[in-house]
């Protein structure tokens, strides 16, 4: 039997492009997933490749059922990736707290009594909002308070992952990546340039929400880091910033045109900047788990446009009532 990682959420964005990368490694994937819509996976796996991929449908609010799943597994590392956005925490908190917070606290506890080696969670860079931090970039332990629900339950996770080491010995690592890009995001509202993207492709206009600068990390380095940190990184409770290349969003717009001419056309950028800093330092994360790559953002633009043009002619929107039409 191949080794054996449990990946939460793995039918969302980054879980996808790490059940990709673990099967290019011969690693079988225990994906657990509420949903069962799998065409973020569709679009970036070979067609016989869905079926090395061991599914469990299941609640991750449901501290029994995640338990149960992960000792059925076999899997010494987990990668917890199931959550809920900005927009949905923001439209109901409950919920939000419900799937991010509690849902985590069920993964934790599952690995704890299971003896799991290391838990490797998606924290993000919410947690830091804007604070009077100069203009360099901003390490763990910089920047203000969070703006959002979505930014506080993402730190209480990080809390939780430290008292889960303090008391127990459970090592974790959580990554607070900013505005990950990439075929498969398409939710939250950092999903925009990836979407402006989508849409040039296939001739329509589409507005990016807000403006300035960020910091765009590309989808397959998230799914690198991840697994490097489950594979690699050292016992305790750690939590590090995942940088890609900071840059402003017009700047973005403008790459996407060289990659497919005319797309600036059809994008329009608009809104405030969103209130995270704009550069992360990820330092601690490259000295502490070596090899993470970092993808310029000009070859991730062209690598996604790439993409985005191999599925239109493979006709992927060709049924608009399909999922595969908002993706």
């Amino acid at each position: 039997m191949s080794e054996r990682y449990f990946v939460t959420g793995a039918l969302g964005c980054i879980g996808a492009w790490i059940a990709r990368l673990l099967l290019e490694r011969g690693v079988t994937p225990v994906v657990f997933d509420q949903g069962s819509d799998r065409s973020r996976l569709e679009a970036i796996l070979a067609p016989d490749a869905m079926g090395a991929i061991e599914f469990v449908e299941g609640d991750i609010t449901d501290s029994a059922m995640v338990q149960r799943a992960l000792a059925a597994s076999g899997a010494r590392r987990v990668i917890h990736l199931a959550g809920v956005q900005v927009p949905t925490c923001r439209a109901n908190p409950t919920l939000g707290a419900m799937v991010n917070v509690v849902g985590t606290l069920n993964v934790f506890e599952a690995a704890r009594v299971l003896g799991v080696e290391r838990v490797v969670y998606a924290s993000s860079a919410a947690v830091i909002g804007l604070g009077d931090d100069g203009n360099g970039p901003v390490s763990e332990r910089g920047g203000g308070e969070p703006t959002t629900h979505y930014g506080w339950f993402k730190r209480t996770n990080e809390g939780n992952a430290r008292v889960y080491y303090l008391d127990c010995g459970l090592s974790s690592v959580g990554l607070r990546p900013l505005a990950v890009y990439g075929v498969g995001r398409d939710t939250g509202v950092t999903s925009d340039p990836t979407e402006a993207i989508r849409h040039a492709v296939l001739g329509r206009p589409f507005g990016i929400r807000f403006s300035g600068e960020t910091d765009f990390v590309y989808v397959a380095d998230a799914a690198e880091a991840f697994v490097a940190c489950a594979d690699r990184a050292p016992d305790g409770a750690h939590v590090f910033n995942l940088h890609g290349e900071t840059a402003q969003v017009t700047d973005f717009v403008g790459l996407v045109d060289e990659a497919l001419p005319g797309a600036r056309d059809l994008i329009d950028v608009g809104g405030a900047p969103i209130p995270i800093p704009s550069a992360l330092d990820d330092s601690a994360l490259r000295r502490t788990v070596p090899g993470v790559p970092s993808t310029p953002l000009r070859a991730g633009i062209v690598e996604t446009v790439r993409r985005f043009v191999e599925l239109k002619e493979r006709g992927w929107w060709a049924d608009p009532t399909s999922r595969r039409a908002g993706l």
